[in-house]
């Protein structure tokens, strides 16, 4: 293991013997679980009618922003957020899951658990800003932690790839924080965020110009998500960059 961080090199064996298989921060796992029981209530102990009350108060919609604040319910205003605590299915919900783990851990462990909550609300908005701006006016719910979990992966791009490339699960958040310049020069992150681009523009395209089985992939809001994880991360990170000029 390397670490730009500096701090870590001369135990570099020993930290590796003791890094655990899984080790989650507990703000993590606390937005895990509460996601799980959201999905729990609406598919176990509610009524389909409920439920479809439920995705009508609380799903992001595009068409609300073209109809008068005045003629409408509050949803416009909370939606761009508490569409991301729903899920379409254990599927949908299970591998946003997967993917929270592996991007959410390093930047709660680097950010601390408020900045965090910041992050997740202001990525949730922009990654639906960016799909609603694509789909304007529509009447299509879209729901679930993706486009979260897309600025997760932005937001790690910008630090979790050693100048090696290689990543440690419990040490990754101890990195130097890459400018963009560097991060565009660094063939880790150019081969992760290429392969990641590529995937998502497929589904784009796989959705256009072929059937789609089940509910469409919302993928704009995934690139607006990972752009935004990406381009605004710095302003999370504030406290760990000032702690490394000390």
């Amino acid at each position: 293991m390397t670490d730009d961080g500096g701090g870590m090199q001369g135990g570099g064996m020993d930290l590796r013997k003791r890094e655990p298989a899984f080790n989650l921060p507990g703000s993590l796992v606390a937005i895990l679980a509460l996601l799980t029981v959201i999905h729990v209530v609406r598919t176990y102990l509610i009524s389909a009618q409920a439920d479809e009350l439920v995705l009508l108060h609380f799903a992001f919609i595009p068409g609300r922003y073209s109809i008068p604040f005045s003629e409408q319910d509050l949803g416009w205003l909370w939606s761009p957020i508490t569409y991301s605590l729903l899920h379409g299915s254990w599927e949908h919900l299970i591998f946003n899951a997967f993917w929270m783990v592996a991007f959410g851990a390093p930047v709660v462990r680097r950010i601390g658990l408020w900045r965090f909550f910041l992050f997740w609300c202001l990525s949730a908005i922009a990654a639906v800003a960016f799909h609603a701006a694509l789909h304007w006016g529509a009447m299509i719910l879209v729901v679930g932690a993706s486009g979260v979990v897309s600025g997760l992966m932005g937001a790690a791009a910008r630090f979790v790839f050693s100048p090696s490339g290689r990543i440690s699960r419990q040490f990754a958040h101890l990195n130097r924080r890459l400018t963009i310049p560097e991060a565009l020069s660094n063939r880790s992150v150019l081969v992760f965020s290429g392969i990641w681009f590529l995937t998502n523009f497929s589904i784009g395209f796989g959705q256009i110009f072929g059937s789609v089985a089940g509910g469409a992939i919302a993928w704009e809001a995934h690139i607006g998500g990972f752009l935004f994880g990406f381009l605004f991360f710095p302003l999370f990170d504030v406290a760990v960059a000032e702690s490394r000029r000390d």
